[in-house]
């Protein structure tokens, strides 16, 4: 592919058109001279002759290359040059049409392909900048409206002693909900700017697990949740376990989160044929498959009814500490029959 897209770097056709042009051109000036020695004409206006001749020779083929230069290539490059102009302008929804058919792509039709899909990634990256300010914008918005709204009736002197302790524990927890908000966009833009690297060390993975595990009691046992756990000892990794534990919380506090009270909740630790694989199975509301095909997005969340208890970062945290840590995530959901999350590695 690459010596044929180095061999169409011009027009073949251009070549042979001037080296024709060329052999005429000369074929008819030795005629020319041929003729003025048969008739014996005067030297110096013969020499104008063929002077002339040539130099409305070399006019008409530098008109012809330059006309085919033009066509070809010079058209195309003032389009390519317009349409880099107005992608430094910010206009990312523009798309240069290519030259030839596909059958028939040049080097200038690869260069237009490569721009079109660079512009097509810059609109997207603008899409996303744009919609993570706004998203921002928004989770950070809601929580300090309501901190303020509280705030403000707790100025209230005639307040009751019960009523005020109500009100200084929602500031709390919205304040929590922020901090852990700036703490997951922190961790995000670490992650996705590759700010934050593995510490390769082996560990006991299902320690680590159990470790996560124990860490959401309280918050399983307010909702009478059934557990069941199924984490065999000693199977060891070298991966980082404070990225993976990222991972591991996530899942867990998604299980509880979207879990109805007296559900239940798996959490397995198992040794594949060629992988090691987590999953966590709880017995929530389940996902249809559009909000399946988001849900590890940056503040997506598919059941809204739960938006308060969280800000649609988490999942969008273990997907970047999955690319981040060679292992593969995914999810497997019924709508009204729960959820399965999968974390795959070597």
């Amino acid at each position: 592919m690459k010596k044929q897209s180095e061999k169409s770097l011009f027009p073949a056709s251009l070549y042979w058109t001037v080296l024709g042009m060329l052999l005429a051109t000369g074929g008819i000036n030795v005629g020319i001279i041929i003729l003025g020695l048969k008739y014996h004409i005067k030297s110096i206006p013969f020499v104008h002759i063929v002077l002339l001749y040539w130099m409305i020779i070399s006019g008409l083929i530098v008109l012809y290359i330059k006309n085919r230069i033009h066509k070809s290539y010079e058209i195309h490059l003032q389009d390519i040059s317009k349409a880099t102009q107005k992608v430094s302008q910010g206009n990312f929804s523009i798309s240069i049409p290519t030259i030839n058919p596909p059958s028939k792509y040049n080097y200038l039709d690869q260069m237009i392909l490569d721009l079109n899909k660079m512009i097509e990634d810059l609109n997207g990256i603008e899409t996303l900048r744009t919609d993570f300010i706004s998203n921002v914008s928004h989770e950070l918005k809601t929580p300090l409206s309501v901190m303020q709204n509280y705030a403000t009736m707790l100025q209230d002197p005639d307040l009751s002693e019960e009523s005020r302790i109500e009100y200084a524990k929602a500031v709390s927890l919205n304040c929590r909900r922020l901090t852990t908000l700036i703490s997951n966009i922190l961790k995000l833009n670490k992650l996705e700017n590759q700010q934050i690297y593995p510490t390769v060390q082996p560990y006991d993975l299902g320690e680590e697990l159990r470790e996560c595990i124990l860490s959401f009691e309280e918050a399983w046992s307010a909702k009478n949740l059934e557990l069941e756990v199924d984490i065999p000892d000693e199977i060891i990794v070298n991966i980082d376990s404070q990225l993976l534990s990222l991972v591991w919380n996530n899942f867990i506090s998604n299980a509880i989160k979207f879990t109805p009270e007296g559900g239940k909740i798996s959490i397995k630790l198992e040794k594949l044929a060629d992988s090691i694989q987590v999953s966590v199975k709880d017995s929530g509301c389940g996902m249809d498959e559009k909000t399946k095909a988001h849900v590890f997005e940056k503040f997506f969340q598919g059941d809204t009814s739960h938006a308060t208890n969280g800000n649609g970062l988490g999942l969008a945290l273990a997907a970047r500490v999955a690319d981040i840590c060679h292992g593969k995530i995914r999810v497997e959901s019924q709508q009204g029959k729960g959820s399965i999350f999968y974390y795959n590695f070597q």
